[in-house]
């Protein structure tokens, strides 16, 4: 065994080690770091160790290092300066770039084919060419949609039949593929690049329409993309750790996407023709008037949940807007000081993407255990005392149970209806990021508290310690 095998054992260990120290909060920081460290030796040991079947080494160290310093220097800019609420935005773009660089990849061995021909080409060589072309091609148009969708840029937008359409350009992209592989040449050549053009078009309107709480679904859908035609690029280059850190995002995000779906109620194959989350219909539903709702003043919310045995916190968006984890964080520390059991209550897809509560709450140092997710909260809804609801909307919906004409009709929810009372903090009456109505707010057990999640949160805690 050389050495660089050695690097990509190494390095192939630490992303599965990493990974799995991902699935649990306490652990995921130096999970990460671990991967991180293992991802650093492989790329070290390819540049200095790796030789060709000629004998030769890599000798562009100064277009290599100036890339990665390049790299390095605006990804550390970008995850210092990002914004918690931005940062759904921020993994939406960096997994765009590594789509980019899979397709980037694929051009380059393709126009290697074309222009240096050495031999007979292999049909599964080409077929993984135009595989990783076609899925990296994907991910990064989508991710620049969802990218822009998430930052307000871009807007919804479908159109009569566009399922179909989305169905048709999928297919002629299998067949063109399968008959430049079948009949690969220099003169037809160009059905590459056509393969490419129709790749773009699939990944932009297969984004374009999903709107509302599905971006969740999506951001974890194209993650998966990602690493599968990461996994090609290792098949390109017999590469085996760039193999195998491509089928585990590959694989950990297909995971992670059925269990999104199954968390939004959508099927896998709505998700791929795109036929799922558009708004038009949910504005349609906002437009319901339900009736009149109560406020409830600072005084009463604060005396209500000092007295109370149990109090679970919903965090949403709104929340995340807010920067008020912090604040969140010390109103749960005076309630505990006066004996107040409290515990946070997490739906698979409240905020912007998979773990954004998880990763908004870490942040403010909240106990891990503290945290529920949806199974585990619906169990204790009915044994508490006071539910407080931070800026979340669609995933307390309760439409979701009780209106088959609602678009999250379906979707399983936090049963936060099943405490005694609920105590609902927005700034306004404003429909939630699905853009529909929440029957939640105009039933008997809830009152409203309007205000900035942070300044409500702050004047709580102070009310609370007075009392």
């Amino acid at each position: 065994m050389d050495i660089l095998t050695l690097c990509y054992i190494i390095a192939s260990v630490t992303f599965i080690l990493g990974l799995k120290m991902l699935s649990h909060p306490a652990t995921a920081r130096n999970g990460n770091l671990l991967a991180a460290a293992g991802m650093t030796i492989a790329i070290l040991g390819t540049i200095f160790l790796y030789q060709d079947g000629q004998g030769n080494k890599l000798h562009n160290y100064l277009w290599i290092f100036g890339g990665i310093a390049i790299g390095s220097v605006v990804g550390t800019m970008a995850a210092k300066k990002v914004k918690m609420t931005a940062m759904p935005q921020m993994v939406s773009l960096f997994n765009g770039m590594g789509g980019l660089c899979a397709a980037l990849i694929s051009i380059v061995e393709f126009d290697e084919l074309v222009n240096h021909p050495g031999g007979e080409i292999q049909a599964g060589f080409l077929a993984i060419i135009l595989l990783g072309l076609v899925i990296g091609t994907v991910s990064f148009a989508g991710s620049m949609v969802a990218w822009g969708k998430l930052d307000g840029r871009v807007k919804d937008f479908s159109f009569p039949g566009q399922h179909i359409v989305n169905i048709l350009i999928l297919l002629v992209m299998v067949a063109l593929s399968i008959y430049l592989v079948i009949n690969f040449s220099a003169a037809n050549a160009y059905i590459f690049y056509v393969i490419l053009a129709l790749a773009v078009i699939y990944g932009l309107v297969f984004v374009f329409p999903i709107g509302g709480a599905d971006m969740p679904v999506v951001i974890s859908l194209l993650n998966s993309f990602t690493g599968v035609a990461a996994a090609c690029g290792g098949f390109l280059y017999d590469n085996k750790v760039m193999l195998t850190g491509g089928i585990l995002v590959g694989a950990a995000g297909t995971l992670l996407t059925l269990l999104m779906c199954k968390a939004m109620n959508r099927s896998l194959l709505n998700v791929l023709i795109g036929s799922f989350g558009g708004s038009a219909k949910g504005g349609a539903a906002g437009a319901k008037v339900q009736g009149s709702v109560k406020e409830i003043s600072l005084s009463d919310a604060a005396f209500v949940m000092s007295y109370a045995h149990k109090v679970i916190i919903v965090p949403g968006y709104g929340l995340a807007v807010a920067q008020a984890q912090h604040a969140c964080h010390e109103l749960e520390k005076l309630l505990e000081s006066k004996g107040v059991e409290v515990k946070y209550a997490i739906h698979p897809v409240a905020g912007r993407m998979p773990g954004h509560m998880n990763v908004l709450l870490a942040e403010s140092d909240v106990a891990y255990e503290k945290l529920l997710e949806m199974e585990q909260a619906n169990e204790e809804f009915p044994t508490t005392d006071v539910v407080l609801i931070l800026g979340a909307n669609d995933v307390v919906n309760p439409a979701a149970k009780t209106d088959p004409a609602s678009p999250i009709y379906g979707m399983p929810i936090l049963d936060v209806e099943l405490a005694k009372t609920v105590i609902v903090n927005k700034r306004s009456m404003k429909p939630g990021y699905a853009g529909i109505e929440n029957d939640l707010f105009f039933r008997p057990k809830t009152s409203m508290l309007f205000g900035d999640a942070k300044k409500v949160l702050q004047d709580l805690a102070a009310e609370v310690k007075n009392l």
